[in-house]
């Protein structure tokens, strides 16, 4: 088996945003993070020499990566927050905190919360989902750094 990873740090797969985890001592204030994506295939490497097309890959974590990119990230499927959609803000309870952000800064995440584990989760699926994944690759992963030396890692197994 061999392995092919994408390490977003040299390959400019990186993105800042804000978020909170709710009912966390310290991480239930807003704060930010400059994310760092990694991924990494396991699988056979196929008939074209390769276990899969960097080029493709690179390209859909970028796409997800901009969508997020500088952006207030909000677990749309929490519940314990409640968020409340208007036409131009959005409005949060966090447990009794509460905030108001321009709709155009808000991204609304798949997740439950969004931490580094859920959202790292929540990347991994939509690859498997989104695009065509070769039938030689046994596994994918995506790694999200918080920061250097602390990233939450989550595992599609394919076969």
């Amino acid at each position: 088996m061999s392995t092919l990873e994408i390490d977003g740090g040299y390959a400019g797969i990186r993105f800042s945003a804000c978020h909170f985890i709710p009912q966390h001592e310290k991480c239930s204030r807003l704060h930010g993070h400059s994310y760092i994506v990694r991924l990494r295939l396991e699988g056979e490497i196929g008939e074209n020499g390769m276990i899969m097309d960097f080029v493709v890959l690179k390209k859909k974590l970028k796409e997800m990566i901009d969508e997020m990119d500088h952006a207030v990230l909000l677990p749309a499927r929490s519940e314990i927050v409640k968020i409340t959609a208007e036409e131009d803000s959005v409005l949060v309870d966090n447990c009794g905190k509460k905030y108001m952000f321009p709709r155009m800064d808000v991204r609304m995440l798949d997740v439950p919360t969004t931490t580094a584990e859920e959202m790292s989760k929540m990347m991994a699926e939509k690859l498997v989902n989104e695009i065509k994944i070769p039938e030689n690759v046994r596994s994918l992963s995506v790694g999200l750094d918080e920061e250097r030396g602390q990233t939450a890692w989550y595992t599609v197994i394919l076969q």
